[in-house]
């Protein structure tokens, strides 16, 4: 088998390759609004149908909510499961696209071409680099490389309701030696990089309940208890001046990061004046004694994502409301327990309510952080052969974020996951005049090519 081969392969299809990934991107596969779910379902079966014209045996898989799109193919060698998903964000506000999110277009920009549509990154380009990998290799050897598993859902923008049973259902079928995901980004245009740790996170909305209806505040003012201001001093109490959260056992199982694993975040060119100036700020507002990219990528967090009561409307209506609320979401980094923070939360909430008050709350689904063995085989193989495609050396980078499929994958599935993504950090996800560098199209097809010729 010749790598060079395949590489040349797909360089000589780009034209073909860029018209497929156009013909999913024209699909409307919004998950989260059920208008669209016939488009969700046409997705599905247009992959169904890519992956039969590469050899594999696919099918489309219904859920109670969007199809799962499963195949399996090749023979021989390690089992590896490709994992990413087909569906997109809503398009709103429509008025501040450039062009038609689904018609998609080339365009020029300072940094080069980019493909314009909704989901060019976010993840239809980024998983066709993958499958335009796997075309090149059939076409050059007449074969896949290695046995596949090939894991597509629909549900993703969504927060995935379907895939934890499907995957517990299935799970002897899903189940390979080694899962790879194609949803991270890179670190710059020209460095490639590996997400190596991922933080969980887990969330609550409280409410803090006083009297028993809105009062008048010149009435009971000064002899009535307001909520808004109990819950204000309970939030502001989960930090202590060093930006420290303050709940009990909150910081059991967060471990020091590794003195190689720092050595290489400081050798990073990250400027905390470049990344906070971007939106406006300045100074890293975390815990004292760590850098931004520490903060943000290797250290938990306590945030008020929300929060509201009373008269919130146009001009003033004097009320002592009855409730407070608030929307707290955690990320959790090492091996943190969210339901033993979730539980942290709510004793220091009912410790500090005076009397007359009392809360609620509701939780949000938590999962725990994510941790890979940068120094595995598989990983260290992986970081030389995108090394070897992109003008900089790869990294082995964390992430603020979180991605869920690659805690599930260890948890149900006994499986560590290669998180390997082109993306760049202007691609505008989630957002109007979402792009996908051309060259990252195009490179990260190489560049899987390559990572499946370094592993098989």
């Amino acid at each position: 088998m010749s790598i060079e081969a395949i590489l040349e392969k797909i360089d000589a299809d780009q034209p073909a390759a860029l018209e497929r990934l156009f013909e999913l991107l024209r699909i409307q596969s919004v998950s989260t609004d059920p208008a669209y779910a016939d488009h969700c379902v046409a997705a599905a079966d247009w992959l169904v149908n890519d992956l039969k014209s590469l050899g594999f045996e696919a099918e489309r898989r219904d859920t109670p909510g969007h199809p799962m799109v499963v195949a399996h193919g090749g023979e021989g060698g390690p089992h590896f499961l490709f994992y990413g998903h087909y569906d997109v964000q809503p398009v709103d506000p429509l008025n501040l696209w450039d062009s038609p999110p689904f018609e998609p277009v080339l365009k020029d920009t300072p940094n080069g071409k980019v493909i314009s549509a909704r989901g060019a990154n976010d993840d239809k380009g980024q998983l066709m680099t993958f499958l335009e990998a796997l075309r090149a290799w059939v076409a050059v050897n007449g074969k896949l490389p290695c046995r596949l598993t090939i894991f597509l859902e629909g549900e993703e923008e969504t927060g995935s309701p379907s895939l934890v049973p499907f995957m517990k259902e299935n799970a002897e079928e899903l189940t390979a030696d080694l899962a790879m995901i194609c949803d991270t980004a890179m670190w710059d245009r020209e460095t490639p990089a590996i997400s190596t740790m991922l933080r969980g996170m887990v969330g609550v909305q409280v409410t803090v309940h006083a009297a028993d209806r809105d009062l008048h505040s010149g009435m009971y003012g000064g002899a009535a208890i307001n909520p808004i201001r109990v819950l204000n001093r309970i939030l502001s109490d989960m930090h202590d001046d060093d930006g420290r959260v303050t709940l009990d056992g909150f910081y059991d199982g967060v471990h020091d990061i590794p003195d190689e694993v720092k050595a290489q975040w400081d050798g990073l060119n990250f400027s905390t004046e470049d990344f906070l100036g971007e939106v406006g700020l300045s100074v890293p507002a975390g815990e004292t004694g760590y850098t931004a990219l520490e903060q943000t990528w290797a250290r938990p967090t306590a945030e008020v994502n929300g929060i509201w009561g009373g008269y919130t409307g146009e001009g003033f209506k004097t009320v002592l409301p009855a409730e407070a609320h608030a929307k707290v979401t955690f990320r959790l980094v090492g091996d943190q327990d969210p339901d033993a923070v979730v539980a942290a939360f709510k004793a220091h909430v009912e410790a500090s309510l005076p009397a007359d008050c009392s809360a609620s709350f509701v939780e949000k689904n938590g999962a725990k952080a994510t941790v890979l063995p940068v120094d595995a085989t598989e990983f260290t193989k992986a970081h030389a052969a995108l090394s070897d495609e992109w003008p900089k050396p790869a990294v082995f980078a964390g992430c603020g974020g979180s991605i869920p499929i690659a805690g599930l994958f260890h948890e149900i599935l006994g499986m560590d996951s290669l998180m390997i993504g082109f993306g760049q950090s202007d691609d505008a996800l989630h957002s109007p005049n979402e792009k996908y560098d051309l060259a990252s199209f195009h490179k990260g097809a190489r560049s899987w090519a390559r990572v499946l010729a370094a592993l098989t």
